[in-house]
C-alpha cells in the first residue's frame, strides 16, 4: 500500500492523529531527542541522529511497577501500576532504531514476557524515515544487519522526495494510520516509486564507515576473555555511562523500593535504568564485584553485543546508530575496538 503525502500536509496527518500520544524528533536545549508532539505544525523530519534513543517511550528510564501499603489493622494492599494502554505513534524514526526495538523484544518477550514492557510495546505504531544522507558521521548499521532503508519492525516507512513523502504501509497498523489521513493521501504518479527506490538503494553507498569480516568476532571474544588487551583499551573510559544509556538496545534495570510516606509500611516498587558500566551495577551484598574493574566492564559491553547476543539470538546486538562513538566523552570508538578484537591473535 503506497501513498505520497505533500511535506506540507504532515502537520494536518498528525492532527488526525489526536487518538493516539505521538512522538517526533525535536531539538530541546540544543539536543535532538523523541518528545510527545503538542504543536503538529513545528515538527520537523529534517533532523540529525538523536542522542536520546527511541527506547525511553517503551522501555521508560522511570516507571513504577506497584504500589503498597499497610494502614491501621489491615492487611496489606498492593496496586499494580500497569501502562497506559493509549495508542502511540512514534515519527521519523530511524531504521536502526526500529531494529533496536525488535532485538529489544527478544530480550523482553519469549516464555516470561515483561508485562509492562510490551503493553507498550503493542499500543506503538512505527513511523520510519529511510536515511537518504547518513544522520551521522558514525553511522554503521551495513555492518551489524542493517540498512538506513530497512523495513524491519515498521509499520510505515517514508521516504523524502522533494516536496513529498513517499509513504509505504507495511502492517495493518501502518495501513490504519494512512487511512485516517484521507484525502491528505494520493496514489504515486509514474516515476514516484522508481525515484523512491533510487534514493533508497543510493542511500546505503552512502555511509563512510564500516566494520569489516567480524564474523570469527564472537569465537575470538570468548578466547579474549583474561586478556590484557581489556586494560588498554579501558584506560581511558571515565564510568559516566553515556554508552550504555543512550544507546538503543542497552536495557540493564535496577528495581528498588521507594518510601512515600512517613510510614515504612507504605511505598512503591520503581524500575530505572542501569548500566554495566557503572561499579556498583554487579555487587553482591557480601561486598565481592566479580566485574571490580574498567576493563572487565568495557569487556562485558562488547561481549554482550558481539558474543553472548549473537549465541542466543544468532544476530548482533549492535545497530550501528553510532551514538556511542560520537558521544563518548574521551572517544572509545566500538568500531576501533572491535576491529582490534577481529585482528588479534587467536
Amino acid at each position: 500500500m503506497d501513498n505520497i503525502l505533500p511535506k506540507k500536509d504532515l502537520s494536518r496527518w498528525l492532527e488526525k492523529m489526536a487518538h493516539a500520544a505521538v512522538y517526533a524528533p525535536r531539538l530541546v536545549d540544543d539536543i535532538w531527542s523523541y518528545e510527545i508532539v503538542t504543536d503538529p505544525g513545528s515538527v520537523t523530519l529534517e533532523y540529525p541522529m538523536t542522542a536520546v534513543p527511541a527506547k525511553k517511550i517503551i522501555f521508560p528510564q522511570r516507571e513504577i511497577l506497584f504500589e503498597y501499603g499497610a494502614d491501621g489493622d489491615s492487611g496489606p494492599e498492593i496496586k499494580e501500576r500497569l501502562p497506559e494502554d493509549k495508542p502511540v505513534v512514534i515519527l521519523g524514526l530511524r531504521p536502526c532504531e526500529a531494529r533496536a526495538v525488535i532485538l529489544t523484544d527478544k530480550v523482553f518477550g519469549g516464555e516470561l514476557k515483561d508485562i509492562y514492557y510490551w503493553r507498550r510495546r503493542e499500543a506503538v505504531t512505527l513511523v520510519g524515515l529511510v536515511c537518504a544522507s547518513p544522520p551521522s558521521a558514525n553511522c554503521f548499521c551495513l555492518s551489524v544487519g542493517g540498512s538506513p532503508r530497512s523495513r524491519e519492525g515498521l509499520d510505515i516507512l517514508l521516504t523524502g522526495l522533494g516536496e513529498s513523502y513517499y509513504v509505504q504501509a507495511l502492517t495493518p497498523k501502518g495501513e490504519k494510520l494512512v487511512r485516517e489521513g484521507g484525502a491528505l493521501f494520493r496514489p504515486p504518479q509514474p516515476g514516484e516509486k522508481q525515484s523512491a527506490e533510487t534514493i533508497q538503494a543510493e542511500s546505503e553507498g552512502k555511509l563512510s564507515r564500516e566494520l569489516k569480516d567480524i564474523e570469527d568476532v564472537p569465537r575470538k571474544l570468548k578466547g579474549m576473555f583474561d586478556s590484557p588487551f581489556w586494560d588498554e583499551e579501558s584506560l581511558s573510559c571515565i564510568r559516566c555511562g553515556i554508552c550504555t544509556y543512550l544507546c538503543p538496545t542497552c536495557h540493564c534495570f535496577d528495581i528498588n523500593d521507594e518510601a512515600v510516606s512517613s510510614s515504612p509500611l507504605r511505598g512503591r516498587r520503581v524500575r530505572t535504568w542501569d548500566t554495566c558500566q557503572f561499579p556498583d551495577f554487579t555487587m553482591h551484598s557480601s561486598g565481592h564485584n566479580p566485574r571490580p574493574d574498567k576493563a572487565s566492564r568495557l569487556r562485558q559491553r562488547i561481549n554482550h553485543k558481539f558474543q553472548y547476543f549473537v549465541e542466543t539470538w544468532q544476530c548482533y546486538q549492535c545497530t550501528g546508530c553510532g551514538r556511542c562513538i560520537s558521544l563518548c566523552p574521551v572517544g572509545i570508538d566500538i568500531i576501533k575496538v572491535v576491529e582490534k578484537v577481529r585482528d588479534h591473535a587467536s
